[in-house]
């Protein structure tokens, strides 16, 4: 593509249009001299006249005709693609995907879904769910979902949850089989529900407090999984002590379902961020879904 006449193109237009070298500098906020220049840098490159000019008037030859025909299909093709992109920014629609861990299901996305789909009906939203830690951008998802101390430092990060406890449950059948651990040190005495880091496959240590002072252990047990949900759901039967966030387990501590044991060894995590790319908040379906999470949040 000749990028000289590409630049000069929108001149030869207006020139055409207007029948005029001066009211086309005006229209243009350009000098009439530069418009002059311009016109005859676009006959130069194409060798020949594309305007017959006189004192009074200014007309297109056969080949100016000709071109200015081309030019001004070009010209709306452009105008087109254009006005499609701008379409898409506005329009809330298409496919939003995002990537989250099993927890994030079920503590926080539920009634956004909700919201999105009632407002927002051409728009498809597709939900991975993922505990691996998996490069989301580089994956083709337009969100990911992760606590706030694992999200780079160059990407926007957009809170979803209030900060969390990270605490030990077990059901009354279990604690009344086995008894109520009264230290971290007799968890060791315990069945504990491991889970097992889907990224980098280590199992995972809990984070407790003592005295103050956090510390990781090491627990062993009879069960591993890579499902936050799951091991709740295993607590619940009586098969062992689960280490969950406490929304995920909240109904259940309330009906009676799950214990808490060892609250003051609980530690508070800083809660769970959607995170994307500083160029993506411009896109329409990225916006409309950080609209309805703030909603969400203050209400």
């Amino acid at each position: 593509m000749d990028r000289i006449l590409l630049t000069h193109l929108p001149v030869v237009v207006t020139v055409a249009r207007t029948r005029s070298f001066v009211r086309a500098a005006a229209e243009l906020s350009l000098s009439a001299s530069a418009v002059s220049h311009a016109i005859r840098v676009v006959e130069e490159r194409l060798g020949v006249p594309l305007f017959a000019r006189t004192t009074r008037s200014v007309a297109l030859t056969e080949a100016g005709a000709t071109f200015l025909e081309g030019a001004r299909r070009a010209i709306e093709a452009l105008e087109g693609a254009a006005e499609s992109v701008r379409s898409a920014q506005s329009d809330v629609s298409g496919l939003l995907r995002i990537n989250a861990p099993h927890v994030a299901l079920h503590i926080g996305f539920t009634p956004i879904l909700a919201e999105m789909t009632r407002r927002h009906p051409k728009l498809t939203i597709e939900i991975v769910a993922d505990d691996a830690l998996s490069n989301v951008i580089a994956e083709g998802f337009d969100i990911g979902v992760r606590l706030g101390n694992m999200i780079d430092q160059d990407l926007v990060a957009v809170r979803l949850t209030p900060p969390m406890r990270a605490i030990m449950v077990a059901a009354p059948a279990y604690l009344a089989r086995f008894g109520v651990p009264r230290s971290i040190g007799e968890l060791g005495q315990h069945n504990c529900i491991g889970f097992r880091l889907l990224g980098s496959g280590a199992i995972y240590q809990w984070d407790l407090q003592e005295a103050g002072k956090e510390l990781q252990l090491d627990v062993s047990g009879t069960v591993r999984v890579s499902d936050p949900v799951y091991a709740r759901e295993l607590a619940v039967t009586g098969l062992g002590i689960a280490y969950v966030m406490e929304p995920l387990v909240r109904s259940h501590l309330m009906s009676g379902q799950l214990t808490e044991i060892l609250a003051e060894a609980a530690i508070w995590e800083p809660g769970l961020f959607l995170y994307f790319p500083k160029a993506a908040s411009r896109a329409a379906k990225i916006r409309a879904f950080l609209d309805v999470v703030r909603e969400t949040n203050a209400g």
